[in-house]
């Protein structure tokens, strides 16, 4: 029988083995230490310059793979640089910015690639957002130039005409656009200093429609060097298959990164599959992937078979694999190391399990606290002095980071949303903390245990929802007064789901097939509620958010007479909840569609 609890306390022989593991990859640890240790922000160092390097070195090394089809190192630079020589005919300079739309595919990774040479950001716009979030977040961008996949087209459809940039292209086009242009490298690249912007990656952070959170070259390096080359540890002769998609970190800086570190191979699926993961992982002969929890969950709930074993897989790398499926998880695959990080696309700092200690969330050595916090409003809370206080080691607590010119924070691209994160005068006068939202325990020489999200947003399917745009979708919805939303805990799944409690006009009735219709329109698939309460009057707003942490607490188990709806899926709509639902959720059989 497998021990499902959480680690409580790492000690120094974890450490030591952690240290003897790390021998054979001693030369790429070396390598990369120079990266966490000094990283001036002024260094003619970026994501485009370490690109071309090894395909400058290697020209012949494979560097991305896609449904079994390898493309060089060199091939690959050549088709970034036509990109590149297209966006700069198109008038695109550094600090301007790339509008990416699409679903995994070589062509977007080297359009991403392509942006961030020229100095340019790339925009990664998520493909579930349609309609008026999707016209927000184009607008939050500025973009002089979108270019979409044709598979994302019914997303780009619902977009506003006004939003578009002076310049959209569909992949053909572009392809077209670009075939006459120089395959030669940009002489910008070479002059672009580290502290460059890269990606604008959209979260929800904490409140509100999605925000665009920054990501810039130096801090990207930095994943380069502390989970690439010190943590994940690839050979040159690896291949990471990533399936998650390239709006994500985990795939765009985790993992993309740990390849980078090495001059390794990429393998990239349009979208996960769990009945056709391992088949893809050989098809493709990848070595290392990338995971969220929930995409751990879901490999285990597919029926054995000998691919579970016949792969050649030695390691994965990501967040969320919770403790209770672990050793599971590491028996039935093969999978010799989890490197479990923490991190989140706007934190300032990230926490990787280079010691490989099973079921923490890894280790850090950047300034950090785990401190007390209000439950009700999932801020940190300030004793009589006005200080923050520190929790006891292995107490669950708010995490924050410090923010100094050490360890800067990228921020979101809207200050006044970093701002809202930032608490000022925490310990001392003058310090600074970023406020991660994050519950979690620290466990010893600077490893922490994920425990919960805070706050109004719940984190599903890998995404984070923000509990105000969920509501906001049941806005103008006929007989619906009002929605208070938050997440629920649901056996044997990863995070939490969304519940919404409605109040309904007098007189009318639930129309659970209407809703859901209306919720698929307008928000994206993982963001829509999978429960929905029917609940009397809502108190007002001086109690409201004590309101929503009950309801919060009751979850759907504990709804009293109150009736209860569950999302069977788009065609069949909320259905009246059943016993057997949640064990259906955590199997993937609803909701479907």
């Amino acid at each position: 029988m497998t021990n499902s609890r959480a680690t409580t306390k790492v000690r120094l022989t974890d450490l030591a083995k952690g240290v003897v593991d790390m021998v054979p990859s001693a030369p790429l640890m070396v390598r990369h230490a120079p990266g966490l240790i000094h990283r001036p922000a002024d260094a003619r160092k970026t994501i485009g310059s370490v690109f071309q390097k090894h395909a400058g070195k290697h020209p012949e090394r494979p560097f991305v793979r896609f449904e079994g089809r390898a493309t060089s190192y060199g091939e690959a630079n050549a088709i970034v640089n036509r990109y590149a020589a297209q966006l700069a005919a198109d008038g695109v300079r550094t600090g301007d910015v790339v509008a990416l739309l699409g679903k995994n595919s070589p062509t977007l990774l080297y359009l991403t690639l392509a942006a961030v040479k020229l100095g340019a950001v790339a925009g990664m716009l998520n493909y579930n957002q349609h309609g008026a979030i999707g016209n927000h977040s184009i607008k939050l961008l500025g973009a002089s130039v979108l270019v979409y996949d044709p598979e994302c087209k019914d997303t780009f459809d619902s977009f506003d005409a006004e939003v578009h940039p002076p310049h959209v292209y569909d992949y053909a086009a572009f392809d077209e656009a670009a075939a006459p242009r120089p395959a030669t490298n940009p002489a910008v690249t070479a002059t672009l200093p580290a502290s460059t912007n890269a990606f604008y990656i959209f979260t929800s952070g904490t409140t509100g429609l999605p925000k665009a959170s920054v990501m810039s070259h130096n801090r990207w390096l930095a994943n380069m060097a502390g989970i690439g080359g010190m943590a994940v540890r690839l050979r040159s002769s690896d291949t990471m298959y990533i399936p998650l998609p390239l709006y994500h970190n985990n795939a765009l800086s985790v993992s993309l990164g740990a390849v980078l570190a090495a001059g390794a191979t990429v393998a990239i699926a349009k979208q996960f599959s769990a009945s056709r993961f391992w088949d893809d992982i050989i098809l493709n002969r990848a070595t290392a992937f990338c995971y969220i929890g929930e995409l751990c969950r879901y490999l285990l709930a597919q029926p054995p078979k000998p691919t579970d074993r016949t792969h050649g897989v030695r390691l994965a790398v990501g967040n969320g694999m919770r403790p209770e499926i672990w050793d599971e998880f590491v028996e039935r695959f093969g999978v010799k190391r989890i490197v479990e990080f923490y991190g989140a696309s706007e934190l300032n700092l990230a926490f990787v399990n280079v010691f490989t200690v099973a079921k923490t969330a890894g280790f850090c050595p950047l300034p950090f606290k785990v401190v007390e916090y209000d439950q009700a409003t999932g801020e940190a809370k300030r004793d009589a002095a006005g200080r923050l206080r520190a929790v006891r080691k292995g107490e669950p607590g708010l995490l924050i980071s410090e923010i100094s010119d050490r360890v800067p924070l990228d921020g979101y691209t809207d200050p006044s949303a970093t701002e809202k994160k930032i608490i000022r005068d925490g310990f001392k006068p003058g310090d600074s903390w970023f406020n991660s939202g994050d519950l979690v325990r620290e466990v010893g020489w600077g490893h922490i245990a994920f425990v919960d999200r805070l706050g109004d947003t719940f984190r599903w399917k890998g995404e984070n929802v923000a509990t105000t745009e969920v509501e906001g979708a049941f806005d103008g919805l006929d007989g619906v007064d009002q929605a208070v939303v938050y997440g629920v805990e649901v056996p044997g799944c990863d995070g939490r789901a969304g519940m919404a409690a409605v109040t309904l006009a007098e007189g009318a009735e639930f129309d659970g097939k209407a809703v859901a219709e209306h919720l698929y329109r307008v928000l994206p698939a993982y963001a829509i509620p999978l429960f929905v309460r029917i609940i009397g009057e809502v108190e007002a707003t001086s109690t409201f958010k004590t309101r929503k942490v009950d309801l919060r607490d009751e979850g759907f188990g504990d709804v009293g007479g109150d009736p209860l709806y569950a999302l069977r899926g788009r065609s069949d709509g909320y259905v009246e909840a059943y016993a057997d639902y949640a064990a259906d959720v955590a199997a993937a059989r609803a909701p479907r569609g």
